[in-house]
């Protein structure tokens, strides 16, 4: 395999010599690069303005039929200068990488053609390298005579003969030969690598610019990253601090950020640290990217995802009031999304809620969890009118993917292992949000539902705590791996909790009891059947039952009476007065299984303004800094 590589590398670099390398203009291919890089910053500007004011404009003054046709035009020209954009920005960054690479290489033969000189030798068009008698005979003493050296092989490969010449230059001039026809080879293979990608990078006929095509740009872009090596990836600093990425950015040129924008959206788009702007632009284009790769593929993981994409994708087009920033977006692991309502770089208030159990990148977490943030923005700034919010939905992590039926069980499975992973992303990300809002002081709130308590728990018991955070609240928490609210960093008297009366989440035993109420159930049961065994196969199930439901009972109570009343699955009940949070008021929720309601609709109607308005209006007090007027109620 290496052998044929290396014959096609000879046969690519039969076409180039090292004269029409040292002669290549690179200044030519950087001056197209600009071209391309201009045509791409006025599609992006003309997308711009569709969005930004001639959508809104219809938007806000026109309604009908004639008004709903024109917005679905514009809304496909805007996507269309998008593709534009896009397909524009890599041929940029693949011409300036190409300029970049050559222009190595020529540095590498200036090296060699200096030396050449230098040793008084001469380099021929056919990269061989004639050289002046020199030293002495061993007999006579007179100069050993000159020659011509050349590269036949691969650099590094040594005389069929393995004998060192006596004459000292000819080692020398075999270097230089080997040098010469090494970089000629490199230059070849790189000129082949990237007339593959230009050859690539044509778009298709017509005005529409269907998801297909994007797939079609979701290649491009690899392929473009593929081609250029390290040229740009290199430089993003993946391991720095948020701040030390904020500072990379804002000291790189626009046209540095433009071609990184161009060809790593995905990278740029979910760095913590980048401003928020930045992050929204590369990641709706690396959305498009996402749908137009998954589009087509078979399997459910890539279709349920799809579906999320799309909805987020609609929301987007269709615009918001407070308006989206979308801040992350991927399909790692169970999808990756983060979204803003309210730009987080301006507002003077801004609050980040972590979803729990269940939560994925699907059409329900982009219809509802989605929803849950908009309507929090909503909310705070209607309790501060002269103060601007930004309410996030940060999914950037595994949350735990288990069926709701047996939440003990299933919580047993998920253990911390998730929320720990997600803790860390968590702080990052908050990181991120305290190096990039230009107020002095932003007003943050860190909420956690359900599972996603425990992540915000565990992100705040982290050293240094949650980067930036004033203020905690946690609904529908099973535990927070914490026995007491002075153990999340920010002072007791800014955990807030939020726990209805029929939400069995809150509820659930600890680990102990429940280990108790299943080993006890499995022995009662077991020895229920044998007695019932007697009095036949019908004596047999009932007694197994009965068993099972006494032993069950048995355990539970031993262990119940080793535990504290305020213990739960992770840690101390929050809503508990062992705790010592802040408790408020929300809506008691209707019973599990209650006709005409979902089988756990109370742990889910803590955001909701019409479903429990008194639970979403004390989340948008303390979100807006009015924590003080939130309407308490007395712990457990």
């Amino acid at each position: 395999m290496g052998g044929r590589q290396g014959r096609g590398a000879l046969k690519r670099a039969a076409g180039l010599t090292w004269l029409a390398l040292r002669d290549l203009k690179c200044a030519e291919l950087e001056g197209a690069a600009d071209g391309w890089g201009r045509a791409s910053n006025r599609a992006d500007a003309a997308r711009d303005r569709i969005d930004k004011q001639l959508l809104n404009g219809l938007r806000d003054t026109q309604q009908g039929e004639a008004a709903e046709t024109a917005v679905a035009r514009l809304r496909q020209l805007s996507r269309n200068f998008q593709y534009v954009y896009t397909e524009c920005g890599l041929l940029r960054t693949t011409l300036n990488s190409l300029a970049h690479e050559m222009k190595a290489q020529q540095r590498v033969l200036a090296d060699a053609l200096d030396d050449a000189a230098a040793l008084k030798f001469t380099v021929h068009p056919d990269g061989s390298v004639t050289y002046p008698a020199a030293g002495e005979g061993l007999i006579d003493g007179k100069p050993l005579g000159g020659g011509t050296a050349s590269s036949a092989g691969l650099p590094g490969l040594l005389a069929p003969s393995g004998l060192a010449a006596p004459n000292p230059n000819t080692a020398k001039a075999q270097d230089i030969a080997d040098r010469v026809a090494g970089v000629v080879r490199t230059a070849a293979e790189i000129d082949w690598r990237y007339a593959g990608i230009l050859r690539r990078l044509k778009a298709e006929e017509g005005l529409k610019v269907p998801d297909s095509t994007w797939k079609d740009a979701a290649g491009d872009a690899a392929a473009v990253r593929g081609a250029a090596g390290s040229y740009l990836r290199n430089g993003i600093p993946q391991d720095a601090t948020p701040a030390e990425r904020h500072a990379w950015w804002a000291g790189l040129t626009q046209e540095q950020r433009e071609e990184y924008l161009a060809v790593y959206p995905d990278r740029i788009g979910n760095l913590d640290g980048i401003p928020a702007l930045v992050r929204d632009a590369a990641n709706r284009d690396n959305l498009q990217l996402l749908i137009g790769k998954l589009e087509g593929r078979d399997d459910d993981r890539s279709a349920t995802q799809l579906a999320g994409l799309r909805e987020i994708d609609r929301q987007l087009q269709a615009g918001t009031q407070p308006p989206m920033f979308l801040l992350g977006i991927g399909d790692e692991g169970n999808g990756r999304a983060i979204v803003s309502y309210g730009n987080p770089d301006t507002a003077r208030n801004v609050a980040a809620y972590v979803p729990g159990l269940g939560t994925s990148l699907d059409e329900e977490f982009a219809k509802n969890d989605l929803r849950r943030a908009r309507d929090t923005a909503i909310g705070a700034n209607e309790m501060t009118p002269g103060s601007s919010t930004a309410s996030i939905v940060w999914l950037g992590y595994d949350a735990p993917q288990v069926p709701a039926g047996d939440l003990a069980s299933n919580l047993d499975v998920a253990g911390e292992g998730n929320a720990r992973s997600g803790a860390s992303a968590y702080n990052n990300f908050m990181a991120g949000i305290s190096s990039t809002n230009e107020n002095g002081d932003p007003h943050v709130t860190a909420i956690g539902h359900s599972y996603g308590s425990l992540t915000v728990g565990l992100a705040a018991q982290e050293r240094g705590g949650i980067p930036g955070a004033d203020e905690i609240i946690l609904v529908g928490s099973p535990g927070t791996g914490a026995q007491s609210a002075d153990e999340l960093g920010v002072g007791k008297d800014h955990v807030f909790v939020g726990a209805a009366e029929n939400d069995t989440v809150t509820k659930l035993p600890n680990s102990r009891e429940a280990s108790g109420l299943g080993s006890g159930a499995a022995g009662g049961a077991s020895a229920g059947f044998v007695l019932g065994s007697t009095a036949g196969p019908v004596g047999a199930v009932v007694g197994g039952a009965l068993g099972g439901v006494a032993g069950g009972a048995v355990g539970y109570a031993a262990q119940d009476a080793q535990s504290k009343e305020s213990d739960v699955w992770f840690g101390t009940d929050p809503a508990h007065e062992d705790f010592g949070a802040n408790r408020f008021k929300v809506s008691d929720g209707p019973l599990p299984l209650q006709p005409g309601h979902g089988p756990m609709e109370a742990h889910s109607n803590y955001f909701h303004p019409t479903k429990d308005q008194m639970s979403a209006d004390n989340i948008s007090r303390i979100v807006s800094g009015k924590s003080g007027d939130i309407v308490r109620e007395r712990p457990r």
